[in-house]
């Protein structure tokens, strides 16, 4: 490197939540460091940071044994410990998830089983007087009750980590954006406000990721969520989370609400196909994202495959009506009346060439950048467990250059024990492998506590028929 000027040790791209958390951790590994982070925005945690709901899941939905369900958990923890010690406020207001009806049942119980795997705390089964003791408004013939989910304004995480991260020497530079990324070590992160030079980069660039690492066979596909805000004596009544049974014909999460941190109450965020990554108004376009939507067949292929969720999505997104028709299914009284238009945001769904969506977090490796290419929820509750595998993840960089999986990246420590399929056997790099899923082992039914005894919930005979 002789010759060569090094403007940091470090230096992340993306000052969201993620990246600060990956900067601090960088910091608190290595005092002596020095780190820069940038953005392109004027301020810190613009986009997907700052446009959700302030959930901190205790890892109820994700998939045993994947990175969701170990980071959500360890993340939740580190997250909680550090508003308590930076005076940020929380709220573990509960979760809800109700079984409508006699058909959900089924479905509520599989996620019974999933949650107690994943180690979900305090987890409780209720019938249908007994979910009414912890939503009151509500109705349904079951539920699963989380009472360790709770809320928090991840902006005020934001500043918090900032804080930490100018106190402990590092730099954050808003306002400059950054085009490319050149070299292998050192690397030149260049952009219209000039050059940085760093020894290494770690990219948490959210919704750009796809376009700033180069990826190929994945690109992000932009969804648009949009909340309503509820109104009136129903509102009144909710204390914490409630959420729907998963349709397991849809890929997305159904109409659920939440008791934000600031007390107002929210239904939504629907998911319908966003016109453009980075605009927060409803039909908003911008040519270049449309396009490159228009133009990948992933997205056509995963269409194709769900145009019921599809059209479902969209009469949500139009009627207030047909969304109150849909609260109304586990909490009666809602009208549509009720529902005023709320803000909006944009989710970064990473999505392969086949038009699968890539469910699970994935960081990525070439030379002396580490990328994070997909960070969908629990994205924020899990950023500071997330923090430290994106800070220190080995290498599996084959002398080609060609992306590869790093397996520090889902908490393991070499190649035969890393999620990813062909980065376990061994064959040839790919650019950005898909994940396959494993099939999880016949296990006995996990055990949900039913207040006093702890019984698996009831198999209902008829389901064999389905």
């Amino acid at each position: 490197m002789r010759g060569i000027s090094i403007d940091a040790d470090v230096a992340v791209v993306g000052a969201g939540i993620l990246g600060l958390a990956t900067a601090w951790t960088v910091l608190q590994r290595r005092p002596d460091a020095a780190v820069v982070v940038v953005e392109k925005e004027p301020a810190i945690g613009v986009h997907q940071t700052g446009h959700n709901s302030g959930v901190l899941h205790a890892g109820i939905y994700y998939a045993p044994g994947s990175l969701k369900a170990r980071l959500c958990r360890a993340g939740k923890e580190q997250i909680e410990r550090y508003a308590r010690d930076r005076g940020i406020p929380y709220d573990a207001n509960g979760k809800l998830v109700i079984a409508a009806d006699d058909d959900e049942v089924p479905g509520l119980e599989r996620l019974a089983e999933r949650a107690a795997r994943n180690g979900v705390p305090g987890l409780r089964w209720l019938d249908a007087n007994e979910l009414t003791t912890v939503e009151p408004a509500a109705r349904g013939v079951a539920a699963l009750h989380s009472p360790s989910t709770g809320v928090i304004d991840f902006r005020a995480v934001c500043d918090a980590l900032a804080g930490d991260v100018r106190a402990a020497g590092g730099t954050v530079r808003t306002g400059w954006p950054v085009d490319r990324l050149s070299g292998n070590g050192p690397v030149v992160l260049a952009g219209p406000a000039g050059a940085i030079t760093a020894r290494s980069v770690i990219a948490c660039a959210g919704l750009q990721s796809d376009r700033l690492a180069g990826t190929r066979d994945v690109r992000i596909v932009p969804f648009r969520g949009s909340w309503y805000r509820l109104r009136g004596p129903v509102a009144d009544r909710i204390r914490g989370s409630i959420y729907p049974v998963p349709d397991p014909r849809y890929p997305f999460l159904g109409v659920h609400l939440t008791r934000r941190i600031d007390g107002e109450v929210w239904a939504g965020p629907n998911a319908f196909l966003a016109f453009a990554r980075e605009r927060y108004r409803r039909w908003a376009v911008a040519p270049r994202d449309a396009v490159d939507v228009a133009r990948f067949g992933g997205f056509w292929r995963f269409a194709a495959r769900n145009l019921a969720a599809a059209r479902r999505e969209f009469v949500h997104d139009v009627s207030r009506h047909a969304y109150a028709r849909a609260v109304a299914r586990y909490l009666p009284g809602v009208r549509a009346a009720d529902l005023e238009r709320g803000p909006m945001g944009v989710r970064a769904q990473a999505m392969t060439s086949d038009g699968s969506m890539v469910d699970d977090f994935r960081i990525a490796r070439r030379g002396a950048v580490v990328h994070v290419l997909n960070a969908p929820s629990p994205a924020a509750t899990s950023s500071r467990a997330r923090s430290r595998a994106s800070a220190s993840p080995r290498s599996t960089r084959s002398a080609s250059g060609s992306w590869r999986c790093t397996g520090t990246a889902s908490g393991t420590s070499s190649r035969a024990s890393c999620p990813d399929r062909a980065c376990r056997s061994g064959s040839p790099p790919i650019s950005f492998p898909q994940r396959r899923p494993r099939a999880e082992p016949n296990r006995r039914r996990a055990t949900i506590d039913r207040r006093k005894t702890r019984v698996a919930p009831r198999r209902r005979t008829r389901t064999a028929a389905r």
